[in-house]
């Protein structure tokens, strides 16, 4: 936003004219960011925040990011679009992207020809992603105005053609130069080392194939790995391909951290040990294991619902607000509506939806001095069957899981354990 600001209003070229006996007023004349178009390319973490104080100048947002979803666009008022369409209308640019092999001179001779007259431009990401020399050129040839920059290619550096132009302004590399970030910087240090050593998701973690984490989407870690334990428990210990579908405000909000949840949970309910966010995908290839994710917006019941399906069965699990609290519910069972808290252990019986069913069940549980803490049933008029989802104190012995496996009425029954 400093940059931003200085390109806007040729701050640093007038500081230093003035300081050297020039009075130069309307020499730097500059323009306002009110009412202009700023285009984000890169909408991550730091993308999202400059958005955030952008939109208090009342500048028009749109970004350029393949992986945002367009409704988790629209919620933070920006407009989403390709990048050749953001290049043509934007009167600043700013870029929030990492670099690599993709972005590596995304900004170019032949994508600077493809920007609006007049634009501005500024990297505060990384040296490289734009060209320096194509740059300076789009520069001098009037149809870029400026540019201010605080990284380069080359680090440490003191020569760019870029140095030269007056109406570039450059830094060296200060973006985390504060004091304030650095004490930051120790402390999530250390809040990382803690999360490592006590097993827990790391989010800043290089070798953890999920990208950025945001707060809309970490509430939910816990639930999807609920569900794929859960369905784990379903599979009775053989593992098959898992999808996960985002129905909801989640849809497009970078939920790989949370279809990386579900298979950590599927993986380690179905008897591999020491299962982490680092080796899950490995051991999933190694087992000949697929998994993916899809996303839909719509949710008609639900403000977000996680599905996950693995062979022939599916769960659904969702955040409930109660009170002041945050509280996981496990919703839909392959096709059967509950509605019920996940708890350490829990049975699922498929039953032939007649009178006398539950009474049997619940005899059995209590022979073996089992008891039930919560229960919901799912009846299915159309194949004449129904679910029951038990939670139960203690874990039901696999002597009454086979005892009850044969009882007449009785279809299928799994022993799910979330502990």
């Amino acid at each position: 936003m400093a940059l931003l600001l200085a390109q806007a209003r040729n701050i640093p070229q007038a500081h230093s004219a003035l300081k050297n006996g020039k009075w130069e007023r309307s020499k730097w004349e500059g323009v306002e960011l009110h009412g202009k178009t700023l285009g984000i390319v890169g909408l991550g973490k730091i993308g999202a925040l400059v958005a955030q104080r952008a939109m208090a100048f009342g500048m028009r947002l749109v970004a350029y990011d393949p992986y945002i979803g367009e409704e988790r666009a629209r919620h933070m008022g920006i407009e989403l679009m390709s990048l050749d369409s953001l290049l043509a209308q934007s009167d600043f640019i700013t870029i929030h992207l990492p670099r690599n092999k993709e972005t590596t001179n995304l900004l170019n001779v032949e994508s600077l020809k493809k920007t609006k007259p007049g634009v501005r431009i500024i990297n505060v990401a990384r040296g490289g992603i734009v060209n320096e020399a194509d740059l300076a050129d789009a520069i001098r040839s009037g149809h870029v105005q400026g540019a201010a920059l605080d990284v380069f290619e080359k680090e440490p550096t003191t020569e760019s053609p870029l140095f030269e132009l007056p109406s570039v302004v450059v830094v060296p590399h200060l973006g985390a130069s504060t004091a304030e970030a650095q004490d930051k910087a120790g402390v999530t240090i250390a809040e990382q080392v803690q999360l490592a050593l006590a097993g827990d998701f790391v989010p800043f973690a290089v070798n953890v194939a999920a990208g950025e984490v945001s707060n809309v989407v970490r509430p939910f870690m816990g639930l999807a790995e609920v569900l794929g334990r859960f369905i784990g428990g379903l599979l009775d210990g053989q593992p098959a391909d898992l999808e996960v579908l985002y129905q909801g405000e989640l849809a497009g909000a970078g939920t790989k951290i949370l279809t990386l949840c579900a298979l950590k949970g599927l993986l380690v309910a179905t008897g591999h040990e020491g299962v982490s966010f680092v080796n899950a995908p490995q051991l999933a290839i190694d087992h000949d294991l697929t998994f993916s994710e899809s996303a839909n917006v719509d949710s008609p019941e639900y403000v977000n619902l996680i599905t996950v399906r693995s062979g022939a069965h599916a769960v659904s699990g969702t955040l409930m607000t109660i009170g002041t609290r945050l509280e996981t519910r496990i919703v839909s069972v392959d096709g059967h509506s509950v509605e019920i808290p996940p708890a350490s252990s829990m049975l699922v019986v498929r039953n032939d939806d007649r009178p006398g069913m539950i009474g049997r069940v619940g005899v059995a549980l209590g022979e073996a001095d089992v008891s039930i803490s919560s229960m919901a049933v799912g009846p299915d008029a159309v194949t004449k069957t129904a679910l029951m989802v038990l939670s139960t104190i203690a874990p039901t012995p696999a002597s009454v899981v086979e005892r009850l496996r044969g009882t007449d009425g009785i279809q299928d029954i799994h022993l799910i354990t979330l502990r």
